[in-house]
């Protein structure tokens, strides 16, 4: 047929396919395929594809798939991943709908890295270690031994241990390793606190003194108190230590020179816990950048004013009962910004600009479980059993881990959280080294430590 004529009749052809009924059209397309041979029958099911099934992936700007993405789960998206590559690759470029999922996951987000598929291989990282963290699996165990009779004291800082005992004597210990770095003779040894040249110690002898690590010499000898100096916290460039005591007192020293500057009165009981600051936020007693004294025993919390004034007056002073029939657990947290503190009755969280209550969390069997650490999305609990993690958005415990029967201590002096970063949000680089640490009644130290992805 000439072009022409075919063109002609093809017109035709169309004209009356258009006014026949879709019954009609059907039959027509079925009778057109019973005469095609394995050329046009090629043909047709090239263009049937391209026809019906169109990738919008592809047709789509990027900004209108960025959208949609936005709607889907992330385990749907990453199903969507293996559909082609064009997919993946735009799945994995998509960077808010990543991160978005990684905040969900209790991930910190760093909006400074610029690379798009940074935050999908981030995601893929943190589902894991939250999948190991719900299975118990997400940590492990080792032990330091060292000493030969009770440890009392415990103190972490950047990757090191210091133990304090009753064979008067402190170890510094590297974690990672679980080597002593320095062994010194000290006196018994209630609390701890440490840095890179010196070592501060409570003791039961009623006594702090201050020794050089490098060479085992006592620097400094604080003597006031009438009791056991129960905890102590120091801060160089005030040139000043705090400590707490037995003898139901707070003592302000200076550092460098052993003179008390101010002893502080108003506890009724032991002072366990004395915590020394720098204030974060504005109130109508206290501005940003100022230093904050805080002390507690068995059923207050006491804020002092960090001055070197004879009558120093307290501040204000929290409980969680009136009338002092819950007492709080030995561990206080204080970031500049809030106080937590553990009770019979919950977890308290106070505002420290209004010095208000936040919230009061309350899980189950929460009489039994004690504070080790508070962050923005995590907090770090034990029992006599267990090592519990807390997701602080839901108040759910999310993951325990076993614990032996670890040496017990009223104060909170032998036992201790590690690393601490991760509590604000973990990042694939902050869940490594120590979690926990605890004395043994063999003397030793058992450690729980983040165990590696793998």
């Amino acid at each position: 047929m000439e072009k022409k004529d075919f063109e002609a009749w093809l017109d035709n052809v169309s004209v009356t396919f258009l006014s026949l009924t879709d019954l009609q059209k059907n039959e027509t397309l079925d009778h057109l395929i019973s005469l095609s041979g394995a050329v046009q029958l090629r043909h047709l099911s090239n263009n049937l594809e391209i026809l019906l099934k169109r990738d919008f992936f592809k047709l789509l700007p990027l900004e209108l798939s960025f959208y949609l993405l936005k709607w889907l789960d992330p385990q749907t998206l990453l199903t969507c991943c293996l559909v082609s590559k064009q997919w993946n690759k735009v799945i994995s470029a998509c960077t808010e709908v990543w991160q978005t999922a990684c905040k969900n996951l209790g991930w910190q987000i760093d909006d400074s890295i610029q690379d798009p598929l940074h935050w999908k291989k981030v995601y893929l990282k943190a589902i894991l270690r939250m999948k190991q963290l719900k299975d118990h699996e997400a940590f492990e165990t080792s032990s330091l031994i060292g000493h030969s009779a009770r440890v009392y004291a415990l103190y972490y800082k950047d990757g090191l241990l210091c133990t304090g005992s009753d064979d008067l004597s402190a170890k510094l210990w590297d974690v990672s390793t679980g080597q002593c770095i320095y062994g010194i003779q000290t006196h018994t040894c209630a609390t701890v606190k440490f840095d890179e040249q010196k070592l501060v110690t409570g003791s039961f002898d009623n006594t702090v003194a201050c020794w050089e690590w490098s060479s085992g010499a006592k620097i400094q000898h604080f003597r006031g108190h009438t009791g056991a100096v129960f905890s102590v916290d120091y801060n160089d460039e005030l040139d000043v230590m705090v400590s707490g005591s037995a003898d139901f007192t707070v003592k302000v020293w200076a550092l460098s020179t052993g003179m008390c500057l101010n002893t502080l009165t108003g506890h009724t009981e032991w002072v366990t816990k004395v915590v020394l600051q720098q204030c974060k936020v504005k109130s109508l007693m206290h501005s940003p950048g100022d230093y904050i004294l805080l002390s507690a025993d068995k059923y207050e919390i006491k804020i002092w004013p960090i001055g070197r004034e004879i009558n120093c007056k307290c501040l204000k002073t929290l409980s969680v009962s009136e009338d002092r029939s819950i007492s709080l657990q030995p561990r206080l947290h204080f970031d500049g910004k809030y106080i937590v503190c553990s009770s019979a009755l919950g977890l308290y969280q106070w505002d420290f600009a209004s010095y208000d209550i936040l919230r009061v969390i309350k899980p189950p069997d929460f009489a039994s479980l004690s504070l080790l650490g508070f962050g923005k999305i995590f907090a770090l609990l034990f029992d006599n059993k267990y090592l519990y993690i807390m997701d602080l958005r839901t108040e759910k415990l999310i993951s325990r881990w076993p614990l032996p029967e670890y040496r017990k201590s009223k104060r909170g002096s032998s036992f201790l959280a590690g690393e601490m970063s991760w509590l604000n949000g973990l990042d694939g680089q902050n869940d490594l080294g120590l979690v926990f640490a605890t004395s043994m009644p063999d003397h030793s130290i058992h450690l729980v430590l983040w165990k590696e992805y793998g």
